[in-house]
């Protein structure tokens, strides 16, 4: 059946336009992703209560289709299929097909990714998953192309494989549904339980080291061999133990490739290769703050003015290219643009000279120094473009070759510019947000560079305004014709991240009322999400039922919803309240056995049980906040690399400050800064120079 359909032109994509196609009811949503396949000829839901009755109605299996608007292979696929008259006959006759962007959903992503995980391939996006009408899953996939190729099956023969075996095998589809089911619902659930016991104790970095070092490139930089993510929770582990320069290699690697981006700044989403050459060229939100505080560390640790120099950059691009008017900041980039993956970033020769205008000296400089060359380096799908991604080939000489290339990248960019740039997803994400907004307060206070930390606080202030109500933190806000659209609510990853973004402005400023509002929000998100004798889920007790309620305790392209919810309870219990530290200690030996057993999907887990295990250094300042000698005392306790650290702001003369730092005030009123370990405080020193010296110690 598959051969005769498949020869057929009419499977070919055809050239009617999305304009002139009526909308399906993906038009009505404010998703930037599921507006782009609003024209799609297939008849698309999104996930909701009516879709789901339809299939019931019906007695139809659903198609399940994730992504995002930045996913390249998602554009890919759609134009191969969604955008396919043939093939959306297929799925309209066959299927009840639900679009979900996983950034408002990632509930149903970290459900559904399970099912491909557990066939045994890996997952990603776009994924592709077949459901009963009770949401069980019973098969999925990722990508796959519109008709047999390199060994995969085409589409088509899928989509009939699948409704024909739910019309004539149910019995069989509907117990590989419940099975399928029952094993989404024991992952994570018992995994700490099935590792090995252990107790958090001393050896808990080297042991994580010795593992995480076996994976490391010793060449390049980095985990594994290809593609190549900058996974920077592993690379936090590793930090602070023996093998730290390895995080020096990793962070230089990165710097110098196709990765980051030479001429505007910030990192694409992932290496294709092992060199860091040819990414995936979207940028995410995410990506670039995990980037930020990782660059600050290594700057901290290692002095090295590039690592400084890196971390302006990214915040330069991100209050260039992904801030919002009122503050808020934008989730990603496209990796495509004019239709082509990359194009906006690479270069050829001829591009190279026609913008230089004969400056034969900074031309020549240009093609050396990033390596453009006539062959190129970039390939669109195995097709040679003859264009090169820019990566740093020949290091500079001297200081009048760097003089010449800052003109000559200043001149490129410009003309860059001018391209037709890769879409942008200007939704709000309060979970990314917090996360940039966390990374900018702790940089900016390091570096001594006041409009990151103000960008913190505009952001801070924006989503506490538009997407905090009542307490209950939402999930994200879009802004259409003018006006902010909310959608939530919140996840257990957007309370937590926001918590934690609450007290790096509250530690950068001094602001007391930041405690307060993190405190608030961490004590509704163990209302919502918290369990006693079960730990933190990833949804709200009273969210919507799905399939299984499941948790949030392993690092994937972010930080553990559930370790960065300790991180908060560790903080404020060093702050204000013992108890909050004690209920983030029972949860993070709960993930002891699992995370010392895979370091790898456990670095935040790891990095909060370290605070535990060789608990926090706290630096209490005391002074006006206003004072010049109290900022510079709390500048030199941001300079210093403290991973498992607390400042606190005590003005004695100020109820507010007071009871912002209430556990770690006590006792203290003369001016100056006091250096605490196990509620053990050093003499006050009133110099940076002597305080300096304190925490070098």
């Amino acid at each position: 059946m598959h051969s005769t359909i498949e020869g057929t032109p009419s499977l070919r994509r055809t050239k009617t336009s999305r304009v002139e196609r009526k909308p399906n009811r993906l038009a009505r949503e404010a998703s930037p992703y599921l507006l782009q396949h609003a024209h799609n000829p297939v008849d698309w839901w999104p996930w909701s209560e009516e879709a789901l009755a339809e299939a019931k109605a019906k007695d139809k299996p659903i198609l399940l289709s994730i992504g995002y608007s930045a996913c390249h292979w998602c554009h890919v696929m759609e134009r191969e299929s969604f955008e396919n008259e043939a093939i959306a006959r297929l799925m309209n006759d066959l299927f009840v097909n639900i679009k979900v962007d996983r950034e408002e959903r990632p509930d149903l992503d970290q459900i559904y990714q399970l099912v491909v995980q557990l066939m045994g391939r890996s997952g990603g996006w776009p994924l592709t998953v077949f459901l009963t009408p009770s949401q069980k899953p019973f098969f999925g996939g990722t990508y796959w192309p519109p008709e047999d190729r390199h060994g995969m099956p085409g589409f088509s023969k899928i989509l009939q494989a699948i409704a024909d075996a739910y019309e004539n095998r149910r019995d069989e589809v509907d117990a590989q549904a419940v099975e399928m089911t029952d094993a989404i619902a024991e992952v994570g659930k018992g995994r700490a339980e099935r590792a090995a016991p252990y107790e958090p104790g001393p050896d808990l970095i080297e042991r994580a080291t010795n593992l995480l070092s076996r994976r490391f490139d010793d060449t390049h930089g980095g985990f594994g061999d290809q593609p190549k993510f900058p996974n920077t929770m592993p690379l936090e582990v590793l930090l602070r133990g023996p093998a730290r320069d390895n995080v020096k290699l990793a962070l230089g690697s990165m710097r110098k490739g196709g990765i980051w981006d030479q001429l505007g700044g910030g990192f694409h989403r992932y290496s294709t290769d092992e060199r860091w050459l040819v990414p995936h060229f979207e940028k995410m939100l995410y990506d670039n703050a995990l980037l930020l505080r990782s660059y600050v560390d290594g700057h901290r640790v290692f002095g090295d003015a590039r690592f400084a120099e890196t971390a302006h950059a990214i915040a330069s691009y991100v209050a260039r290219e992904m801030t919002d008017e009122e503050g808020g900041f934008y989730a990603s980039q496209d990796a495509d643009s004019e239709g082509e993956e990359g194009k906006f970033f690479i270069w050829g020769p001829d591009d190279v000279k026609a913008v230089l205008g004969g400056d034969a000296k900074a031309e020549a400089l240009v093609l050396e120094h990033y390596g453009i060359t006539l062959a190129g380096n970039f390939e669109d799908h195995g097709r040679p473009t003859f264009k090169t991604v820019l990566s740093e080939v020949r290091p500079l000489r001297d200081d009048d070759e760097r003089a010449v290339l800052d003109r000559a990248k200043r001149t490129m960019f410009e003309a860059r510019e001018k391209r037709p740039k890769p879409f942008r997803d200007e939704k709000v994400l309060v979970s990314w947000s917090s996360l940039m907004i966390s990374a900018l307060a702790d940089a900016g206070a390091a570096l001594g560079d006041a409009s990151m930390t103000a960008s913190a606080e505009r952001a801070l202030t924006f989503i506490e305004t538009k997407l905090v109500r009542d307490d209950r933190v939402e999930r994200l806000g879009k802004k259409v014709d003018g006006a902010w659209i909310v959608k939530g609510p919140g996840f257990l990853d957007d309370y937590a991240f926001l918590a934690n973004a609450f007290l790096d402005v509250y530690e950068a400023t001094g602001a007391p009322e930041r405690v307060t509002r993190a405190r608030t929000i961490v004590d509704r998100a163990i209302e919502r999400f918290y369990e006693k004798d079960e730990g933190f889920f990833f949804t709200a007790k009273d969210g919507q039922a799905l399939i299984t309620r499941s948790k949030d305790p392993y690092d994937n392209a972010i930080p553990s919803g559930t370790s960065m919810i300790c991180r908060a309870l560790l903080r404020l219990g060093a702050l204000v309240d013992p108890r909050y530290a004690e209920l983030a200690e029972s949860e993070l030996r709960r993930l002891a056995p699992a995370a010392i057993a895979n370091p790898f999907g456990y670095g935040q887990a790891l990095c909060e049980l370290d605070r535990l295990v060789r608990g926090a250094v706290d630096v209490v300042v005391v002074g006006p906040r206003n004072e010049p000698a109290t900022k510079a005392l709390v500048r030199e306790a941001f300079k210093a690399y403290l991973p498992n650290r607390t400042i606190a702001w005590l003005d004695p003369n100020d109820d507010a400050s007071r009871a912002a730092c209430s556990v770690l005030s006590e006792g203290k009123e003369a001016k100056g800064a006091y250096v605490c370990k196990g509620r053990t405080c050093l003499l006050p020193v009133t110099t940076a120079e002597e305080l300096a010296k304190l925490l070098v110690g």
